[in-house]
């Protein structure tokens, strides 16, 4: 019995569990388009009003589920939008499919309109990139694509001309959805010794949990709690283990905790669990501790910090093989000493949360949304001083979930993965925040919402200007220069697009809009809240940051004939010292 190539392309995508793709109709990609339209019942195609947006919503499905993100376009123009999404995939190493439409096969080559040599343009991007030559292989192709994005954690690509997918093919192609299963290498008895041996001579042990260990948070939870070892968390792996833990001290970084800076700058024992993080300023310094990282990507081990075992395994694995050996150290001194040092830093946060000011204070709208949002609440956050914020604020719950852009940082990933949340997870409430800059770039596909009654949650931060860069500026000792925003009334957009819009100038009026938008059941509500434009001081201000902010202080005092305006003196005294 014969079917159609395209059919056959729908079929793989079916068995790998794909619920959802994400992209826009159009002339070199609608035979494949009209096989979905043809199983609509199993697929659900999710047409947004830009690629990019398209590709971001796959990758955030990644990110959310746990499986494939696929997305789709037309070649050319289409294809060239999708790249910025596809590159958060790649960075943040989640498995995404895209699926580009080319030319028929008798124009390839000749110039034709919209031509792009797409193999070519997403060589860099893609862990699997190929142009489909023949309809009869085109399943096989399609299940070798999403088995390398899967095994790679990465992006696959196909080009596909539009006349391939129309012709039948008379072969029954069996995909490997079912069979799959990704194995990780047996842990070495000896390096087990090694590692077991450290802890018990440690006296300052300190983990560093990253995005390989979020599948075992109740391993890893079992772990610390045991033998007594304060840790912390990576941005993308933000709920793992409770924010709130006794033994959290929240993120390190810029974005970070001064508490956890300080426990890297006195551990004598780091285990980076699941994480190649990348900014080598805040891990101990050279020589300082020993260090064991578990990393099922090999050339990670090692590449941040100089390592003393390095496991090529499963977080949960491991961590379950040591949780068998029982309690490994009783030592808690290190762990109260950091706790003490927490219980200062919430002290100083709880001041931030409750400030009740006109206009709103980022830190306690923030806040609001984490004592408000619901214990399966899913959060997308943008980049920007939302990423600050939702650091220190939001204490995120191993029953909820938080999407970011961690490693690309794109601004405008907020709205797009609150619409695959919402798609992925219709039962739970999915909340967006992005700064007004971020929100602008992507604020054309609220309708989207609309169209499909997503009933999530869009919080714009509004500063009227990108308050981010105004810090990374002022902490390199530059001028500010060309970061302010023309203003726009969110809530009236959210209105014209058919949604529901608030407006807040107050943490009171905040309140109120955000306790209407979770009545909300059918469809989006933005909050468009006005904010003090506080700064999202660093855990820890180090020496160039400091040298930064005092030159451009000596710049701006040389340009304007005044001293600027810069957070309050304790806030800056309580980041040094």
């Amino acid at each position: 019995m014969s079917t159609k190539a395209a059919d056959q392309l729908v079929s793989v995508l079916m068995n790998w569990n794909v619920k959802h793709v994400f992209g826009l109709p159009g002339d070199s990609i609608d035979t494949t388009v009209d096989a979905l339209r043809r199983n609509q019942d199993k697929i659900e195609f999710v047409q947004v009003r830009h690629e990019e947006v398209a590709a971001l919503s796959a990758a955030a499905n990644a990110k959310l589920t746990g499986g494939v993100g696929v997305c789709l376009a037309i070649g050319g123009p289409g294809a060239i939008h999708m790249l910025n999404g596809l590159y958060d995939a790649k960075m943040d190493h989640v498995p995404v499919l895209a699926l580009l439409g080319q030319v028929t096969t008798k124009d390839i080559n000749e110039g034709y309109f919209q031509e792009v040599n797409t193999p070519k343009l997403f060589d860099d991007v893609a862990v699997f990139n190929k142009t489909i030559s023949a309809s009869d292989n085109l399943g096989k192709i399609v299940d070798s694509a999403i088995r390398a994005a899967m095994t790679k954690k990465g992006v696959a690509v196909l080009t596909i001309p539009d006349d391939l997918p129309d012709q039948k093919v008379s072969n029954e192609y069996v995909d490997s959805a079912a069979a799959f299963k990704l194995s990780t290498p047996q842990v070495d008895d000896g390096q087990l010794a090694e590692v077991i041996s450290m802890l018990k001579q440690a006296q300052k042990p300190l983990a560093l949990i990253g995005k390989g260990g979020e599948h075992a948070g109740p391993v890893l939870q079992q772990f610390i709690e045991t033998n007594n070892i304060p840790f912390i968390l990576t941005m993308p792996a933000k709920g793992t283990i409770a924010d709130d833990h006794a033994n959290s001290l929240g993120n390190v970084g810029k974005l970070g905790t001064k508490p956890a800076y300080e426990a890297m700058k006195s551990t004598d024992l780091l285990l980076m669990i699941g994480t190649n993080y990348p900014y080598t300023p805040y891990l101990p310094d050279a020589g300082q501790a020993k260090c064991v990282q578990i990393d099922t990507c090999p050339e990670n081990l090692g590449s941040r910090y100089a390592v003393d075992v390095a496991i090529d395994g499963d977080a949960g694995a491991v961590v379950s093989q040591l949780n068998a050996k029982g309690a490994l150290r009783s030592d808690d001194r290190f762990l109260k000493a950091c706790q003490k040092d927490m219980d200062s830093w919430n002290k100083w946060m709880s001041e931030k949360r409750n400030l009740n000011t006109s206009p709103a204070s980022p830190e306690a709208v923030f806040a609001r949304i984490d004592e408000t949002a619901p214990k399966d609440a899913v959060y997308s956050i943008d980049v920007g001083t939302s990423t600050s914020w939702g650091a220190r604020f939001l204490h995120v719950q191993p029953t909820q979930k938080y999407s970011i852009s961690a490693w690309l940082g794109t601004m405008g990933c907020g709205l797009p993965s609150a619409i695959a949340g919402a798609e992925s997870y219709p039962e739970r409430k999915n909340i967006s925040v992005s700064g007004d800059g971020a929100f602008a770039m992507v604020m054309q596909d609220f309708v989207t919402a609309v169209k499909y009654k997503l009933p999530i949650i869009q919080v714009v931060i509004n500063n009227q200007k990108l308050a981010f860069i105004e810090y990374e500026q002022q902490s390199a000792g530059q001028l500010n220069y060309e970061i302010d925003l023309e203003d726009m009334d969110y809530a009236k957009f959210a209105e014209a697009a058919g949604g529901v819009g608030y407006t807040a100038r107050s943490n009171a009026e905040f309140n109120e809009a955000l306790a209407q938008a979770y009545k909300e059941t059918d469809k989006p509500v933005l909050i468009n809240v006005y904010v003090k434009d506080n700064a999202p001081l660093p855990g820890k201000i180090v020496g160039e940051e400091a040298m930064g902010y005092t030159k451009y202080g000596t710049h701006y005092l040389e340009n304007y004939w005044k001293i600027p305006s810069m957070p309050p003196l304790k806030d800056i005294m309580r980041q040094f010292f």
